[in-house]
């Protein structure tokens, strides 16, 4: 197995080409640039290049037999499907053995009006239709999102779980790591080919029940306050631009109705023996982290 990881310099990709190579295996990084660091990543050789440009990914993929995608976090509808084509288009010429696909959330059973969905639905179709054995995976929400320089001092010095859902909708939390473990096992199990899988941690937690948890791993009261989605939105239009915080928060705006208040769970039971992986409660990762890193800022 010679696995392609598209977005290896990302934190997601980067989980999966970490992993992959601590068991040994051959691994090319595709990313768009590549820093000091990213090369020092110990058996993972990074190549540059655009997902939009088919001659440079068909290049990232000559001579290996599996790949896993991230699909990065753009919204424009031509572009994303530009992305996948060439993937697609790639993969197939290349006679790659098994795909894995990360849109980066979930998506719901029926259309809606939200590019964050409907440009992944796009996406997958395109990869599960290409003829080279592909598995889709759909992720909730990461709880690395949370160990971060805008979750991170929240938490430790204030005291506060900020997140854009309401207090009782529930959310399978799932690790960069559950992901990676998850990727590998989907790569590995040729009968995934053609699945959809709704990936999820070992834990549905409520907001209020995650800032319970967080209250016993850093040993302070933390409490849990529901950001309105404008707001969220707001502050990842400073960030990211304004297209990549719509795409992101038109997802929160539809959990947060009735309609798509479910669309977060899943069965961690149906998961485990899906892919064969043992998931991690969301005590036990906070407990592997060093959140003192937050404390002065």
């Amino acid at each position: 197995m010679t696995v392609l990881v598209i977005g290896a310099t990302g934190f997601q990709g980067g989980a999966v080409a970490r992993l992959l190579a601590e068991q040994g295996r051959p691994v090319r990084g595709f990313a768009r640039t590549v820093s000091t660091a990213d090369k020092a990543v110990p058996g993972v050789d990074v190549v540059t290049g655009d997902l939009g440009d088919a001659d440079s990914v068909r290049k990232a993929f000559a001579g290996v037999t599996h790949a896993s995608a991230v699909i990065p976090q753009v919204y424009d509808r031509d572009t994303v499907v530009r992305f996948a084509r060439n993937v697609a288009r790639a993969a197939r010429e290349e006679g790659v053995e098994r795909l894995v696909v990360n849109g980066n959330t979930r998506v719901p059973a029926q259309r809606t009006e939200f590019t964050g969905f409907e440009t992944r639905r796009e996406a997958e179709q395109i990869l599960l239709e290409s003829g080279v054995p592909t598995t889709a995976l759909r992720p909730p929400v990461y709880l690395d999102n949370l160990y971060s320089p805008i979750a991170g001092p929240a938490l430790v010095n204030d005291g506060v779980l900020a997140f854009p859902v309401p207090r009782p909708v529930r959310i399978a939390w799932l690790s960069h790591e559950d992901l990676a473990r998850a990727t590998v096992a989907a790569l590995a199990t040729a009968d995934l080919a053609g699945e959809t899988i709704d990936l999820g941690g070992a834990e549905l937690l409520s907001g209020p029940e995650l800032a319970e948890r967080f209250t016993a791993g850093l040993g302070r009261e933390v409490r849990y306050v529901p950001l309105p989605p404008e707001q969220f939105e707001a502050g990842l239009a400073q960030a990211f631009g304004p297209e990549t915080a719509a795409g992101i928060a038109g997802t929160y705006r539809w959990v947060a109705t009735e309609e798509g208040a479910g669309l977060l769970e899943s069965d961690p039971a149906a998961v485990e023996s899906a892919l064969g992986i043992r998931l991690t409660p969301a005590a036990d990762w906070i407990a592997a982290r060093d959140w003192q890193v937050w404390a002065a800022r």
